[in-house]
């Protein structure tokens, strides 16, 4: 295998493992020939590899700044809470109540879930904050008909575990719909966006077991933090 690729894998570890953390610099050009005892071209291909993977952005005068390239592998099927994502993960996040009040359901949100226009809803907008980042933004509307009462410390904490454990609500199945959408200005104001001008918003609507919808979510993703995994087996037909 060729020099310059086992000092990118090197290198790559060191990013990885946090022995060097975003937005520090790599050695030096010439520290890293010292280092390796290789040819300044070697290291450049070497260089060059991690900059084609993400992991780090040369700028003119300074070197080799690491980028933050931790990201977190959110499921496309299947109905996962946030809160068992964060634990499955071990992601330190916190989750902030900015918005919990009652509405009634408008023509837009009734053709999406079938909810009669003029029900009583909750609206529940929360921050997810990793690592002292606001990377998530969820925007919830749950028919009040079956969520009668909705304590804003167990929406801070874990909705499902709410419904589920102490309302008995069996949760069946969601309709997801998972688009890239230009940034809004609640956007730039919950969330830490920078040079972005786009995020990934999952729209779900949520039902029961008795096939009775019951939620709608919209949630609302930075571009850099996450990556939307499934798994797919092949059916012959």
């Amino acid at each position: 295998m060729n020099k310059f690729h086992d000092i990118f894998l090197e290198l790559e570890k060191g990013i990885l493992d946090g022995t060097y953390q975003p937005g520090t610099l790599l050695p030096s050009e010439n520290q890293l020939v010292d280092q390796y005892s290789v040819s300044r071209e070697t290291i450049r291909k070497a260089l060059n590899l991690l900059i084609n993977a993400g992991y780090i952005q040369k700028k003119q005068g300074k070197g080799s700044i690491v980028l933050n390239v931790r990201k977190f592998d959110l499921p496309i099927s299947g109905v996962i809470s946030y809160k068992e994502l964060q634990s499955a993960q071990q992601i330190h996040s916190v989750t902030k109540v900015v918005e919990l009040q009652e509405e009634q359901v408008g023509d837009s949100l009734a053709r999406l879930t079938g909810w009669r226009k003029g029900a009583a809803v909750w609206r529940l907008v929360r921050q997810r904050e990793i690592d002292g980042e606001v990377v998530i933004v969820d925007i919830d509307y749950l028919l009040k008909e079956i969520i009668e009462v909705l304590p804003e410390e167990r929406a801070a904490d874990s909705i499902y575990d709410y419904f589920e454990n102490d309302l008995g609500l069996a949760i069946s199945y969601a309709q997801k719909e998972i688009t890239v959408e230009a940034a809004t200005k609640e956007d730039q104001e919950l969330m830490a966006i920078q040079e972005d001008t786009h995020v990934v918003v999952v729209r779900s609507v949520v039902s029961l077991e008795d096939t009775r919808c019951f939620e709608y979510t919209e949630s609302r993703h930075r571009l850099d933090k996450f990556k939307f995994v499934d798994f797919a087996r092949r059916r012959k037909t």
